[in-house]
């Protein structure tokens, strides 16, 4: 420890500060004399001088909570989300960044060439009404955050700032992805092809995923070993058959009749023909057809999903599902069409990055941090579009109550999320940020 002690000292000589060097567990804490400036903690790791991101983030916190806040009462959805896009462009501009619009989403980079992480964080919200009964609460009633995005939002401007701070000791680049659409599947797609990973080009993404529920803030979820999220092939089966009246069913060809069996049909892919160690999900979500019950229309839609954890099981369920679909509506004489909505495929971390950012997220003196590996969720996150074209890491962060505000799931409408959480993701974005660039 003395060997380090002196190299702590000769780096503070060279910054010409005067500071105090004293032991903490396993890391070296550096103080600023006091009267000289104001005091703030750094952390010496592996031979370098590391602000105490965590502190500095409970420092922020009431700024993290007030930009949730504002982005939570003014929720939007999709891939057009103006007052959050102008918020986060404000706010980056004060921290004295130089944000841009990317594609539909915002993007800044930070730091001093060299190797790259992109940080991620969603920012769109979902049609559906808010009855959390929080003061702040989105009052369009048409609008809500209810899956957390507020919060990666908000988390990430904290992040950017501290970085922002420490810029001159950064190793590296750092580039920060604020995206829409993540709901309906399109923002990580459209900021790809505006070039998010070029210029400077990625080499690593990291991106954090606040959970409700039943669960003590501190713990944090990961998958290094398979798959993290399930893909997910949004469909809408457009069936057209021959409109009657209900009397004379003979004359016409009946979509629902086609719809029904085409149902049915579809579940048979998930029982006969998948590998039963696959999971594998298929949903029909929706059936539209007519608008009399003494008529039988032209037209019915079935709009579904299809989810599974494996590459393989993915490409034969959605190559039959069309084989399925176009040849039972032509054995009741109709016909039909697919529109594929979203093709979005399993999110699967890298082992090596995901590895790494745990054990940065361990340097940091977190209470009752604690991690549960191996999770595996058969909903779905566009994010693995980039995790597809740069090594990439996904965590869940527990953002719940242990009393009845944890009694409600994401995309509820009484769903509560723990604002507790802010300094947790502020923090632990820009260390792991700091650290895989003092690594790499």
């Amino acid at each position: 420890m003395v060997s380090i002690v002196k190299k702590c000292k000769k780096a503070v000589a060279d910054l010409g500060r005067i500071l105090l060097v004293h032991k903490h567990q396993n890391s070296v804490i550096i103080t600023k004399a006091p009267g000289k400036m104001d005091a703030e903690n750094y952390i010496y790791h592996k031979e370098a001088i590391t602000m105490d991101f965590y502190k500095r983030a409970l420092e922020l916190k009431d700024e993290t909570v007030a930009d949730r806040r504002y982005i939570h009462q003014n929720a939007e959805t999709g891939l057009e989300l103006p007052k959050t896009k102008a918020y986060v462009m404000d706010k980056l501009k004060e921290y004295g960044l130089d944000p841009v619009e990317c594609g539909e989403g915002v993007t800044a980079t930070l730091g001093n060439g060299g190797r790259v992480l992109l940080l991620r964080a969603d920012m769109d919200g979902l049609p559906m009404p808010e009855e959390s009964g929080e003061a702040f609460a989105c009052p369009t009633g048409k609008t809500a955050h209810t899956c957390g995005h507020d919060f990666h939002a908000a988390m990430l401007l904290s992040a950017a700032k501290i970085l922002k701070e420490e810029e001159a000791e950064l190793r590296g680049t750092v580039k920060l992805m604020f995206q829409p659409a993540e709901e309906t599947f399109q923002g990580s797609k459209n900021m790809l092809e505006h070039g998010i990973l070029e210029e400077p080009k990625v080499d690593a993404a990291l991106a954090y995923h606040v959970s409700p529920g039943r669960f003590p803030v501190g713990l944090y979820m990961y998958n290094d070993k398979n798959t993290m999220m399930y893909s997910v092939d949004g469909f809408k089966i457009t069936i057209q058959g021959k409109g009657s009246h209900g009397a004379y069913p003979q004359v016409g060809v009946d979509p629902i009749n086609i719809g029904v069996h085409i149902h049915l049909a579809l579940q048979e892919l998930i029982a006969r023909e998948c590998n039963p160690s696959h999971s594998c999900v298929l949903t029909i979500g929706q059936f539209e057809a007519g608008t009399a019950a003494n008529i039988i229309p032209d037209t019915a839609v079935l709009q579904g999903t299809i989810r599974t954890n494996e590459k393989e099981a993915r490409e034969l369920l959605v190559k039959r599902m069309k084989e399925v679909v176009e040849k039972t509506a032509e054995v009741y004489r109709g016909s039909a069409t697919i529109e594929m909505i979203s093709e979005v495929p399993p999110l699967i971390c890298d082992s090596e990055l995901t590895k790494e950012v745990v054990g940065y997220m361990k340097e940091l003196e977190i209470p009752n941090l604690i991690p549960h590996p191996d999770v595996s969720s058969s909903a779905s996150e566009d994010f693995a579009v980039i995790a597809e074209k740069v090594p990439s890491s996904f965590l869940y962060l527990s953002a719940g109550y242990l009393d009845e505000r944890g009694d409600y799931p994401a995309h509820h409408p009484k769903v509560q999320f723990n604002e507790e959480v802010c300094p947790i993701g502020a923090g632990c974005l820009a260390h792991c940020a700091r650290r895989w660039l003092e690594e790499h």
